[in-house]
């Protein structure tokens, strides 16, 4: 009865923690009888809970009696198996070092007890109420078409990817993938990589060069007694060098983008590939054939993903774009219910 009239009194705030490669994404949400009162997100340079960061929390936290503190699992050693049977489960994995909860006693998704048990310290100062796997965010994001399609489903982070495969709300299949130390195989072409790369090294040789016919044309000038006009022809020539070096810069640092976006999209195109077949080739998956694959895209990935997967695997490929950190607030709302 007092829970009730407190709640009644006071908002319910909302930490949600994203930790990336190298930064922390923190998302604050208000909410009073289910009405977003107020919202603030900040990143934060550091991967731990430094001074900064605790100060911001806890600026939020202080203000009511009601508060959850979610995060979303980093864990490398994570995943899903597609069943809640204690029996059959090791088929699929070792869950011995394992944490390990059923969904809907349906499929079950895991971390490591050593990675969760790290977790707990590192946010001791501020406290954890829920660690969220990434495979039941992306299962409440595409809830809509698990229910009732057979597709892939990928989640993108800018480190990792999880993967799940869905027959009308059954799991089949589910890998998480680290992609930022993942090794390309020397046996898969990269020719439009190597061209990228080409094409900027010719360009950085360009800049350094100096241009001796430029110098030969001055040296036609020796007659001329109008020094003031000589200088200015200089100082013309040395911003018309000086633009033209800019401009090669412009250039080298758009191809290095371009190389950069190409490389990354593809590694994850052959990610997504070498899943597949592992999943039509493995016996103990119940394999059926995928022709959709649905992307939640939760850091901007450019087009070439999805032409990649349509191209060279003939796949019909849906992108959505997810706030990934405002999904995580959303699954702990659900949680609450």
């Amino acid at each position: 009865m007092f829970d009730v009239i407190n709640k009644l009194l006071y908002s319910t705030v909302f930490v949600n923690i994203i930790v990336k490669h190298s930064s922390t994404s923190v998302y604050i949400e208000i909410v009073k009888n289910k009405v977003v009162l107020d919202s603030v997100q900040k990143s934060f340079e550091t991967t731990a809970v430094d001074e900064e960061m605790h100060e911001f929390i806890t600026s939020y936290t202080r203000e009511s009696p009601f508060y959850y503190i979610s995060l979303l699992d980093p864990s490398e050693e994570q995943g899903a198996v597609p069943t809640c049977s204690k029996n059959s489960i090791w088929s699929f994995s070792d869950l011995s070092n394992s944490e390990h909860i059923c969904f809907n006693n349906k499929w079950t998704y895991y971390s490591s007890k050593y990675d969760v048990l790290n977790l707990e310290k590192k946010y001791a100062t501020i406290g954890l109420d829920f660690l969220f796997s990434p495979f039941i965010i992306l299962h409440n994001f595409f809830i809509d078409k698990i229910d009732t399609h057979k597709a892939m489903y990928v989640l993108i982070e800018e480190s990792y990817m999880s993967l799940a495969i869905f027959d009308n709300s059954e799991l089949l299949f589910a890998q998480h993938i680290d992609v930022e130390n993942y090794k390309q195989s020397d046996e898969l072409s990269m020719e439009e990589h190597g061209a990228l790369e080409e094409e900027l090294e010719e360009l950085e040789d360009t800049i350094d060069l100096d241009d001796l016919d430029a110098l030969e044309e001055l040296d036609d000038f020796g007659d001329i007694e109008d020094l003031d006009t000589l200088e200015e022809m200089d100082d013309f020539a040395q911003t018309k060098d000086l633009e033209e070096e800019l401009k090669q810069d412009e250039e080298i640092k758009l191809l290095e983008r371009e190389s950069e976006n190409f490389n990354e999209d593809y590694q994850r195109f052959l990610l997504i590939q070498s899943a597949i077949k592992y999943f039509y080739k493995d016996d103990k998956f119940n394999s059926e054939f995928i022709e959709t694959i649905y992307i939640a895209d939760s850091i901007k990935v450019s087009r070439d993903l999805k032409k990649y997967l349509e191209e060279e695997m003939f796949l019909s490929v849906y992108m959505r774009h997810m706030d990934l950190v405002k999904e995580i607030c959303e699954t702990a709302k659900l949680e609450l219910q």
